[in-house]
């Protein structure tokens, strides 16, 4: 048996390719949709990649099931509750597809989403009677379970999801052995789910001891339990989720239409007619100088999930780059759906040295500096953008908690006559949020250098509550 986890940081996202070396078939579960990885390592062992699975719909990215489909001819297979706009072969409970020494046998397992479905791996030349590895897609995290509330769950409330979830966990995958291992969709920094551990992989016997929510404990605490305190979703969780059901053109095609070059002239005309201008850049390097009514998200974060939290789905995204990361740029837009480039611009800020009209800067401050200015008699107002469960657990004094998800609806809060100093952990989503407030029209903005992380290395006060 060949088995191969991708974890993909920047989501998350665990993806597998399965193949029997014997009679060269493989299968993937939950690709993301650039596929090229799978393609070349079922090719350099010889693989013929036949099925790609789907454990449920995902709303946090959008898969490449139909990539797959278009490059090689694989078959999608989903469980046998979903209901897809394109042709799939549905698994329902106890259902198997044999790969001559590998034998893959589908449990339906709702609770995260309706049609949710885990996969035993069976690997029948070391043994035939117990699973060596179960896929659980997003009903069974290391460390937690999935969350029940997604929009992706029309029709249904967390709470009977919850049961669902409860059942399926205690019918099915607690049935298992301690030894089989545990290989989820997703690991820490998601938002499928609200304790996930760092590690990639486990054992049923470990999650059994350890994971807060396989704790004994009747159904009706378990609803109570899963149901609270879950991270607010971005909003195109429930475009993905949709999405993933649909028919639609894939992300080759997609790149292809994109990534356009386009001079300075032609990306003040789009913007003009309300493109939105994303710059990709790093903080340090947008904050030098960047093209007045840009909006910064850069490569080196979550990019995609905050693109997704703050880009308009119906505006086409003018990005610019550092040249060469144009197509990384537009492709893990794509990986999110976000199929709306109309280009980029051409030579990337090179092309602003002779317009020096339409170049902001902002202004940064480091910690120590900040705090002279709190004591001052006139002091700045602190923003900071992180969560609220970050802020209460510990801030600057005086701050003002106002999350990054929430600022363009809040910004009716923030003093336009006075300064205004933005942070967050360690500058990330400050820089995203000065560059929004500008974009907005606030002017007396500064970014606190290395964010929250460098107000305590320089041993300043802090409060918590």
């Amino acid at each position: 048996m060949f088995f191969k986890q991708y974890y993909l940081g920047c989501l998350a996202h665990a993806s597998y390719l399965i193949g029997d070396e014997g009679s060269h078939t493989a299968v993937v579960v939950d690709p993301q949709r650039d596929v090229e990885q799978y393609l070349e390592d079922a090719a350099h062992h010889g693989l013929d990649i036949r099925y790609v699975f789907l454990t449920h719909f995902h709303a946090d990215f959008l898969a490449g099931h139909l990539e797959l489909r278009d490059r090689v001819g694989a078959t999608i297979c989903l469980g046998a509750r979903a209901q897809a706009d394109y042709a799939f072969r549905p698994f329902g409970d106890g259902d198997t597809l044999e790969l001559g020494s590998v034998r893959l046998q589908v449990l339906e397992t709702p609770g995260h989403t309706p049609e949710s479905i885990c996969i035993l791996v069976y690997d029948l030349a070391r043994d035939a009677t117990a699973p060596y590895a179960v896929l659980t897609g997003d009903t069974l995290f290391i460390g937690d379970v999935g969350r029940p509330d997604l929009l992706a769950s029309i029709g249904l409330s967390a709470e009977e999801l919850a049961g669902m979830l409860y059942d399926s966990l205690h019918s099915k995958l607690l049935a298992l052995p301690d030894a089989t291992l545990v290989y989820p969709a997703h690991g820490a920094g998601s938002m499928c789910g609200k304790n996930l551990s760092s590690d990639t992989v486990s054992t049923l016997g470990q999650q059994r001891r350890y994971n807060y929510a396989l704790q004994p404990m009747s159904r009706e605490d378990f609803i109570r339990l899963v149901t609270a305190d879950q991270p607010e979703a971005p909003p195109y969780f429930a475009y993905d989720a949709l999405l993933n059901r649909q028919e639609r053109q894939t992300l080759e095609r997609a790149l292809q239409q994109e990534l356009k070059p386009l001079s300075l002239d032609e990306v003040l005309r789009l913007m003009n007619a309300g493109a939105q201008v994303l710059d990709v850049r790093e903080a340090a390097d947008f904050e030098g100088a960047h093209l007045a009514g840009s909006l910064n998200i850069g490569l080196g974060g979550s990019y995609a999930t905050w693109a997704g939290t703050l880009l308009e789905r119906d505006k086409p995204v003018v990005l610019i780059a550092a040249p060469g990361r144009e197509y990384e740029a537009a492709m893990r837009l794509g990986r999110i759906g976000f199929d709306i480039v109309a280009g980029y611009l051409e030579g990337g800020m090179q092309a602003l040295e002779k317009r020096p009209e339409l170049l902001r800067r902002t202004l940064r401050i480091t910690a120590p500096a900040l705090a002279e200015l709190l004591a001052s008699p006139a002091p700045p107002l602190v923003l900071d953008v992180r969560t609220p469960r970050e802020w209460q657990e510990k801030h600057i004094e005086g701050s003002h908690n106002l999350p990054l998800n929430r600022l363009r609806e809040r910004l009716a809060e923030i003093p336009r006559d006075r300064l205004v100093v933005v942070h967050c952990a360690s500058g990330y989503r400050s820089a995203i949020a000065v560059s929004l407030l500008e974009r907005h029209g606030l002017t007396q903005l500064a970014d606190l250098v290395g964010g929250f992380a460098a107000w305590e290395a320089s041993q300043l006060a802090t409060v918590h509550g």
